[in-house]
């Protein structure tokens, strides 16, 4: 009878803690929820994001959405929508209706169209810049949708002379410079001055070389050669520019050790990648299904950036020092999952995929853990550590094993000087760099705290020790040495 009163009481007390705990959402989401431990294990947590609705070319009263491409934010929550296999940008405005369907411009008096237009990007004054794929060419069209400049055919000495122009993506910086992403080519990034000119290439991807197939080469017939993979760079899939203008880059190499880039104005690639592992989205997986296939990248600000696996439909978003936030998605025909995740915007803290095989925009809502987590990183990126304590403690408070959380506490009790109990949240972060340096600033700390007691007590001994040593000299000088005391007898 007792056991079974103790089991009741047991059953009540877990079935209260579950009612007084507050749910992360009220939505659920049709895909696991998961981060990565020290270990590299997949940690099950709260979901970061939620799917909230879904639209589509039918829902809009425009027709079926055909192959979608690319989409793209203003900063007003305007969206516009490459839909490719129909040859025209879609305009939505902030409450997501239709504003305009834009199927061409006047170019020379004369109507002109798409032709299976891929990327789009548009700028703080309005511009939107439309990669028009087939046409060869960026079309660029101003706020009243009248035509601006065209971008076609570029000329120069490094350009080869059979060169063919199919731009694929593209962006701007605050500078007007203009980025572009084009088919079969390897050489980095195209770059535009703001007239349209080409001024060369940025972030070349380096060549991942296979020694045992390059070993293998030499003892190969020819046939055997045209068969091999060729050592060639592989090819960006898309990009977005920072406040800062740095370009974040993804790269279409499954598997690739650096997927993502940020490339500052000299082509170098300056991403920071201190956390536990690389910036590559999954890093365990099925071998059925092979690693990411990072085709978008979303700069979120604060540091922070998402990108979009095509391989499994996640979304992997990552802060400034390289550490992985949080990941969501998945495929799936249920909503907030997808059949062929084709790019990736932010549209105020909200954030919206759009899936090219369903041919519909989903957007994802944060929940609590979400926003507290994009909070602190924010004012951890802008140097508020202790601002940001309160909001770790919310994100611990919702998930126990988030161990970035742990560390951002540390970090700020560092800066305080609190460094014994920074230690300790190192130690549950597993943050091995910060646990020294704690360590070693607490035993400087105890040092010179307790300088005092210690040179006393050595003063104390030296004291003792002098007093001993007097002593056993005046003894044998009294009496000799210590071989002529045992000697004669004289010891006593």
């Amino acid at each position: 009878m007792a056991v079974k009163q103790w089991m009741v009481s047991v059953a009540a007390a877990l079935l209260l803690t579950t009612a007084m705990t507050e749910p992360v959402s009220a939505a659920s989401t049709p895909y696991e929820s998961y981060n990565y431990n020290y270990w590299e294990e997949a940690v099950p947590g709260p979901a970061a994001y939620v799917p909230s609705r879904a639209i589509n070319g039918s829902g809009l009263d425009i027709g079926d959405f055909q192959e979608p491409g690319d989409m793209a934010a203003a900063g007003d929550g305007r969206l516009y929508v490459a839909d490719t296999g129909n040859n025209r940008i879609v305009h939505l405005d902030e409450k997501w209706r239709v504003k305009e369907v834009i199927d061409g411009f006047e170019n020379g008096g004369k109507r002109d169209g798409f032709n299976r237009p891929t990327g789009l990007f548009v700028d703080d004054d309005g511009f939107l810049y439309i990669a028009d794929t087939d046409n060869a060419r960026i079309v660029v069209l101003a706020s009243d949708g009248s035509l601006h400049m065209l971008i076609e055919n570029p000329a120069s000495d490094i350009l080869p002379a059979d060169f063919k122009f199919h731009p694929l993506k593209v962006t701007v910086d605050k500078a007007k410079r203009i980025y572009v992403v084009a088919r079969g080519v390897y050489e980095g990034i195209m770059q535009f001055d703001g007239n349209g000119r080409f001024i060369g290439y940025v972030g070349t991807n380096k060549v991942q070389r296979d020694y045992v197939e390059m070993l293998w080469r030499n003892f190969s017939t020819e046939a055997q050669k045209a068969q091999m993979v060729l050592f060639i760079p592989t090819e960006f899939s898309n990009m977005d520019i920072d406040a800062k203008g740095f370009v974040y880059a993804t790269n279409i190499d499954p598997g690739s050790k650096e997927p993502v880039k940020r490339l500052n104005p000299s082509g170098e690639d300056v991403l920071k990648r201190f956390g536990y592992f690389d910036v590559s989205g999954d890093i365990r997986y099925r071998i059925a299904e092979g690693p990411s296939t990072m085709i978008d990248v979303k700069v979120l600000g604060s540091g922070m950036y998402s990108v979009l696996d095509a391989t499994q439909g996640r979304v992997f978003t990552y802060d400034d020092e390289g550490n992985l936030l949080y990941v969501f998605g998945g495929k799936g025909n249920q909503l907030g999952t997808f059949k062929a995740p084709a790019a990736i915007e932010q549209i105020g803290n909200d954030l919206a995929v759009l899936d090219r095989g369903k041919g519909d925009i989903v957007l994802f809502e944060p929940t609590k853990f979400g926003s507290a987590v994009n909070a602190a990183t924010a004012l951890h990126y802008n140097g508020e550590d202790t601002k940001a304590v309160p909001l770790w403690e919310e994100v611990l408070r919702l998930n126990a094993n988030y161990d970035i959380a742990y560390i951002g506490i540390g970090k700020s009790m560092l800066m305080e000087k609190r460094n014994k109990e920074a230690i300790e949240y190192f130690k549950l972060g597993m943050d091995r760099d910060h646990y020294s340096v704690a360590c070693k600033r607490y035993r400087r700390e105890v040092m010179k705290e307790h300088f005092g007691e210690f040179l006393s007590a050595l003063l104390l001994l030296t004291a003792v020790w002098a007093v001993y040593w007097l002593a056993r000299r005046r003894r044998t000088v009294a009496y000799g040495s210590a071989e002529q005391i045992a000697k004669e007898g004289k010891w006593r």
